[in-house]
């Protein structure tokens, strides 16, 4: 049973992994029988032309989410590694919201979004999230594909990045937009389905 997302927002991003995958921390996982409790809206989906577009993009959704009555410690925002952040932040300051960085040792805060990386995701959970700069060679990270020496390993960084997206994604409870700029991650056709 999963109590934490919707149905849709499940099974879209269920698309990015094999029907039964190894978290993390290294447990196996089967996911084929797993069912959401509530149903919710589709997860929206936007790939921009340039940053200024996703940024105006991701900026109407937010302030959409707090017209639609989430409060903004309700909303989370998810970028691959820190050099995306400012992405992020621009999208927050375009909506006119105050923000929070998360790192491991901060906390969301009333009246303010929370913003982070992939990889402090997991076990967080929002109302909203956007998944912004879901771009080639960002998502999966370019420098950790050049770095491989083997198959298995490029297999591994693969596996490890499609997890790093899809926990991101599945912080959503009610309402998810991933959005990228021209070229996109190839994740994203995996994710559309």
């Amino acid at each position: 049973m999963n109590y934490r997302t919707s149905h849709q927002i499940r099974m879209q991003a269920d698309r990015l992994l094999d029907k039964a995958i190894t978290d993390l921390d290294g447990n196996l996982e089967e996911r084929a029988e797993t069912v959401s409790l509530f149903n919710g809206p589709p997860p929206a989906l936007r790939c921009l032309k340039t940053e200024r577009e996703e940024t105006e993009t991701v900026a109407a959704w937010l302030r959409a989410q707090r017209q639609a009555g989430v409060l903004p410690h309700e909303i989370g925002i998810f970028v691959r590694s820190f050099a995306q952040i400012e992405r992020a932040r621009s999208a927050a300051e375009k909506a006119g919201l105050k923000f929070v960085l998360l790192d491991r040792g901060s906390e969301s805060r009333d009246g303010h979004i929370s913003i982070s990386t992939m990889h402090l995701a997991k076990g967080l959970e929002f109302r909203a999230v956007a998944v912004m700069a879901c771009d080639d060679e960002i998502i999966p990270l370019q420098e950790r594909i050049e770095s491989v020496g083997d198959e298995a390993d490029l297999q591994e960084v693969y596996d490890t990045e499609r997890h790093l997206l899809y926990v991101a994604c599945t912080r959503a409870r009610d309402a998810l937009l991933v959005t990228s700029v021209e070229p996109t991650s190839e994740f994203l056709d995996d994710l559309r389905g």
